[in-house]
């Protein structure tokens, strides 16, 4: 990690230990050099761009900020790119699956951020949850396979309730998975996640379980529901409790599709 200023401008930089040496170690030295790198641009919208750069015989995943949130949300609290590398690197210290994280880092002045970057490396074989519904990809009719995965996004999932954390865009499109015959989930892309207490932590339990549900209800069966849930809860029979959640899950979205 290197911490340089000039002036008002404070600039953080941060490039995990084994990705510091050979080619990584050069291309990704310095926040100023990851802005000017050519890749293939992959997403864009108003403050963010995600690039897939070749580095030596891999790529990776570079999402450049230009500004530290949208409206007000510019000057309060940490940075959109900071909570984004923060989370990922709970994620780790959890224990649960996501893209490996290569370096990150931001500029700021006076507290604002100026830009910002977050790189990971591509997970070779993966695709999100989105993209395999989309496409009607035949895993996805595969009882065995629909089970593991379910079974792995609902224990991530209460891990990160448990520590009173909500992802806040628990999507469909933002869970990878491999495609084989033993699929393994990673997650990815939270920026919005953060910790809760007391009404308002239910509610964002609710809006998780509720995103994912809003792909589920279509490309899953009502007993492949009822399963998740029951594995999240850890339950066998659902409690009073459970049956209002539920409700509170499925009229989420209602009047909003």
């Amino acid at each position: 990690m290197y911490l340089r200023s000039s002036r008002l401008i404070t600039t953080e930089w941060t490039v995990t230990p084994s990705y510091q040496q050979g080619d990584t170690g050069d291309a990704f030295s310095s926040l100023e050099k990851v802005f000017s790198l050519p890749g293939e641009l992959i997403t864009t919208d108003p403050i963010s761009a995600v690039y897939k750069v070749r580095v030596g015989d891999k790529y990776y995943f570079v999402k450049r900020y230009t500004a530290g949130g949208k409206g007000i949300r510019r000057y309060l609290g940490p940075s959109r790119v900071k909570m984004e590398w923060q989370n990922l690197l709970f994620f780790q210290k959890l224990g649960l699956p996501t893209a490996p994280i290569v370096a990150y880092g931001e500029s700021r002045f006076l507290g604002k951020t100026l830009c910002g970057a977050l790189i990971t490396e591509e997970l070779v074989g993966t695709d999100d949850l989105a993209s395999l519904a989309q496409a009607e990809a035949s895993c996805l009719k595969d009882h065995n396979w629909v089970t593991a995965v379910s079974n792995q996004v609902a224990d991530a999932t209460r891990a990160l309730h448990r520590e009173r954390f909500a992802h806040n865009d628990l999507k469909w499109r933002n869970v990878l998975v491999t495609t084989g015959p033993n699929p393994q989930i990673y997650l990815i892309d939270c920026p919005a996640g953060t910790r809760w207490f007391g009404p308002m932590l239910s509610y964002r339990k609710i809006k998780d379980l509720a995103c994912l549900d809003k792909v589920a209800k279509y490309q899953l069966t009502p007993k492949q529901r009822l399963a998740f849930y029951k594995r999240y809860r850890q339950c066998g029979k659902l409690s009073i409790a459970d049956k209002y959640q539920i409700r509170k899950i499925l009229q989420f979205f209602a009047g909003r599709e």
